[in-house]
């Protein structure tokens, strides 16, 4: 494991509260990761320069995407899940191509290689931490470049995708204040957004919803109850947006002029040699994908953690409900005729994973594990979607700072959505630095 100096501590708290820094994010205790044996090195430098990069192959069925071309209905992404042939950590599809269909613009980001296997540069992510010592501020950034192939020709994006202040007001607290383009609070999938700390590769089926990062404010607070081996802790956020994906909602701007508000409740147990985490999330705000500050989105979700004797059980559930938007507005960036639909969805995930500790060579660690996860989602006048997938897949930690995942995820249209060859194969090869 990649030491970093000083910052053992840090680095934990910084994980609790969503948002660490690549360095801090290695020492963390993330969601099926048994950090036994880490030793601090030397105090680090005030600025630090991390990152990953994250190579893939993918092999979809079909032509990669969800749409069955004997499917007629209009729009076309309202009655398949787009997001369903994901390739990568990013959730992106290998492909979003509906076939000249009209879609309304609910549609994840693609990899652009429809049912050919290919090799992909997944993600060129690079970080910035500045943490002087013996102070109470830390500021974080995250970039990350993405080349994909589009219709006109291949492009890359680049994502700012955290780039955040955080002061500690209180030395002796776990008291943390964060400005800027933050992580999420909501649920507890966010805190394997990136490649590196991913057991696996792909995000679940709810992950658009409660993982995309927003720019605002937020707050969180842990309280120890030492005498009952527990804590209890609370994440809580006003952002522009909801916890959605960029594809879904944009948090650059607020088009409304209301904030998001969202936030989680959580109950630690820290027994020696076994972890028991429970938490309650809940989001109310207007959606930002439109421009009324009256057309609101409601959401709450339940999650659970235990990890021991390197065995992992987690799993989340999410309620969601968002209100018809007005007319077509310019500012929404949506497509052609791009109107908010009243939108709804019901669905949970839960995965086991096993660790099977290696001791000397080059491999430190595998990680077997299974994904299993439902998602019924309809749009108001339209028939409900029910969808559920099985991911399963191996994980192999090389040296200290490279891992290898495979994975299969296979998709299944149960209700609403004609029956489509879209199981996903694919691989990651994550190199941090």
């Amino acid at each position: 494991m990649k030491a970093v100096a000083g910052l053992c501590a840090a680095a934990a708290l910084a994980l609790l509260a969503g948002s660490p820094p690549a360095a801090a994010q290695e020492t963390l205790d993330s969601a099926n990761a048994d950090l036994d044996g880490y030793v601090p090195a030397a105090e680090p430098p005030a600025l630090t320069l991390g990152g990953y990069l994250d190579l893939g192959f993918a092999d979809a069925d079909g032509d990669g995407t969800s749409f069955h071309p004997g499917d007629r209905r209009l729009p076309a992404d309202y009655g398949v899940d787009p997001f369903a042939t994901a390739v990568n950590s990013r959730g992106e599809a290998a492909s979003i191509d509906a076939g000249g269909r009209f879609t309304n613009g609910f549609l994840p980001r693609s990899a652009g290689i429809g049912g050919r296997p290919s090799f992909l540069l997944n993600t060129l992510d690079v970080e910035l931490a500045h943490a002087p010592r013996d102070s109470a501020v830390l500021v974080f950034a995250r970039v990350q470049f993405l080349p994909r192939l589009l219709a006109s020709g291949a492009d890359t994006r680049v994502v700012v995708e955290q780039a955040f202040g955080r002061l500690q007001p209180l030395a002796d607290s776990e008291l943390f204040l964060f400005a800027g383009k933050v992580d999420s609070v909501f649920g507890i999938e966010y805190l394997e957004n990136q490649a590196p700390l991913r057991t696996g590769i792909t995000p679940s089926l709810l992950a658009r919803y409660t993982t995309g990062p927003s720019l605002g404010a937020k707050l969180f607070y842990r309280f120890l109850l030492a005498p009952l081996w527990s804590a209890l802790s609370l994440n809580f956020a006003a952002t522009n947006s909801a916890p959605f994906v960029e594809a879904l909602q944009a948090s650059e701007a607020s088009l409304t002029g209301r904030p998001v508000l969202s936030g989680r409740l959580g109950y630690e147990l820290n027994l020696p040699g076994v972890q028991l985490k429970l938490g309650g999330s809940g989001l109310r705000g207007a959606r930002n994908d439109q421009g009324d500050r009256h057309t609101l989105q409601r959401g709450w979700g339940a999650d659970g953690r235990l990890h021991g004797f390197g065995v992992s059980l987690s799993g989340e559930y999410l309620h969601l409900d968002q209100e018809q938007g007005p007319a077509p507005d310019k500012l929404t960036g949506g497509g052609p005729g791009f109107i908010a639909s009243g939108f709804h969805v019901r669905g949970f995930w839960t995965q086991l994973a096993a660790a099977i500790p290696w001791n000397g060579g080059f491999l430190r660690r595998a990680v077997v594990y299974g994904r299993g996860e439902q998602r019924r989602a309809w749009f108001d006048g339209f028939a409900e979607v029910l969808v559920r997938r099985l991911t399963v897949g191996l994980r192999l930690d090389l040296w200290d700072n490279l891992a290898l995942k495979g994975e299969w995820l296979l998709n299944r249209e149960v209700e609403g959505a004609p029956d489509v060859e879209n199981d996903v194969r694919a691989l990651s090869l994550v190199w941090s630095f």
